[in-house]
């Protein structure tokens, strides 16, 4: 059995009345797209890791192939929300992404859980987060629209009050003693220009493009 587990095989043994039957052959086949998202996560700076309940040397041999270094094999389902909170423990922000039952633990515990639509009820009810296309490269594009949202809300924040800290007091007729006074017309379509460009800047959203694997 030490073979086949070499080769990626899962070893499952059958007995009946404590008579060994014979060996059952499981190999976990990865996603065509799984190689390049692994490569694009690590290109976004994350930390990849894989969980899984498969023998150690099984888990290794597809690790291998899709370029993972961080490995937990062996793991029973409430032991994947274990490493969870090991991992938030330590500082870390930890998003799981996966679709069966054993999984759902794990995807609550998480800070955003993503089941795949392809995967069971109970892992999407618990996630946070469901890609519709069952495709992992949805992974890729959350994550990109998360971080664009989260710089387009920082931008619009910064030029609001940027806004307001400098025409308020304008407006106020603080600037005054130095000749400097802003019609109230003027300010009001400087406000209004203000949020023309908030809602601009926020639109810009629209033109990310889901993440695709190369063919």
């Amino acid at each position: 059995t030490g073979d086949l587990q070499q080769t990626g095989q899962t070893i499952v043994w059958v007995a009946r009345d404590g008579r060994l039957l014979g060996l059952l052959e499981i190999s976990d086949v990865a996603r065509p797209e799984s190689a390049q998202v692994v490569r694009a996560l690590r290109t976004l700076g994350l930390r990849v890791a894989m969980v899984t309940g498969d023998a150690e040397a099984a888990a290794r041999v597809i690790a291998g192939r899709l370029g993972i270094d961080d490995i937990y094999a062996q793991v029973l389902p409430q032991d994947k929300a274990e490493i969870v909170r090991r991992l938030q423990a330590e500082g870390r922000k930890v998003v799981f992404v996966g679709e069966g039952i054993n999984d759902s633990p794990a995807l609550a515990q998480a800070d955003v859980g993503m089941a795949l639509a392809s995967g069971t009820d109970i892992a999407m009810e618990a996630a946070d987060i469901t890609l519709t296309h069952g495709d992992l490269g949805g992974v890729i594009t959350a994550i990109q629209a998360a971080r664009q949202s989260m710089r387009t809300i920082r931008g619009n924040l910064f030029w609001a009050f940027f806004y307001n800290i400098l025409l308020i007091p304008v407006a106020a007729g603080v600037a005054i003693p130095l000749g400097i006074q802003l019609n109230p017309m003027l300010a009001g379509v400087a406000m209004g220009l203000s949020s023309v460009f908030v809602l601009s800047n926020s639109l810009r959203l629209k033109r990310l493009q889901p993440w695709v694997a190369s063919p």
